[in-house]
């Protein structure tokens, strides 16, 4: 079968995919010790490349990767990658891979479109009690996100929020989750989870439109005091959550329709860069 994307990019050279290998013996893949970004090419437009790029720079600083690249370097080879291609939209993932040799891979994949009715009658979520190590970094340690998220599908749940021991709200395992009352968006402190690059520019959206972003920790048994809640992804960009395990809200508020408008209005104006 031809793999629908034949290239991809290792340390800033474009090869083909059929070279894209990694050693059986190559310990820090096999632990785990890396990170990665995952960027949205749309119509030619790749956003907010900075804001990701930063957000790798915090990651590898986290877990004690040195790179021999800088981030300009590697912001040069993603631009290179993305006008190699040739197509117009897909996900763009840069890998970067711990060691004595740091090898950064950028490789595309097929886009994820969620069912557009979700943005209408809301999401499903369930829970599953787990605290990320290196919670503010985006790291390989997927582990336990992966079990959690296989747990949601299977229940038929579009993602699973991650609780502590004391059953305080993080995190989906690919989603930021916040509530809303009235105007006011509430999510859990940035120090307790991965600050997705949607939700920072969501905060930015929200503000400029009368909305006040509030860090909080919620528990789970609190969920009836908001109006309804929310998530926020790459992917996703903003979903209304209709369900949570067993509670659900009688109806998807207006202020959150209102933010996927505001939101999609914010893409629309096209918010990235230019590169093919």
């Amino acid at each position: 079968m031809k793999p629908p994307f034949p290239t991809f990019s290792k340390n800033g050279t474009v090869l083909p995919i059929s070279e894209a290998t990694v050693s059986l013996l190559n310990i820090e893949y096999s632990y785990g010790y890396g990170v990665y970004e995952t960027l949205k090419l749309r119509n030619k437009i790749l956003y907010f490349v900075d804001q990701h790029l930063e957000r790798l720079e915090h990651s590898l600083r986290t877990i004690e990767i040195s790179s021999q690249y800088t981030t300009t370097e590697i912001k040069k080879f993603l631009f290179e990658f993305v006008e190699s291609l040739a197509v117009d939209s897909c996900n763009i993932k840069i890998l970067v891979i711990g060691g004595p040799d740091t090898a950064i891979y950028i490789f595309a994949s097929a886009p994820l479109f969620p069912d557009r009715k979700l943005y209408q009658k809301g999401a499903r979520l369930m829970t599953y009690e787990y605290e990320r190590l290196f919670p503010t970094a985006k790291t390989l340690n997927m582990l336990p996100s992966y079990i959690a998220y296989k747990k949601a599908q299977e229940h038929g749940c579009y993602d699973a929020l991650l609780i502590d021991h004391n059953q305080i709200i993080l995190e989906g395992t690919r989603t930021n989750f916040c509530l809303i009352k009235d105007k006011t968006i509430f999510h859990a402190p940035r120090q307790r989870i991965l600050g997705g690059v949607t939700l920072l520019t969501l905060s930015q959206v929200a503000q400029v439109n009368g909305f006040e972003l509030v860090e909080k920790e919620v528990p789970l048994q609190n969920l009836q005091d908001y109006d309804g809640a929310f998530i926020t992804s790459t992917s996703t960009k903003i979903m209304p959550v209709a369900q949570v395990n067993d509670f659900v809200y009688p109806q998807i508020p207006e202020s959150v329709h209102k933010l996927v408008s505001l939101y999609d209005e914010f893409l629309d104006r096209s918010q990235g860069v230019y590169l093919i």
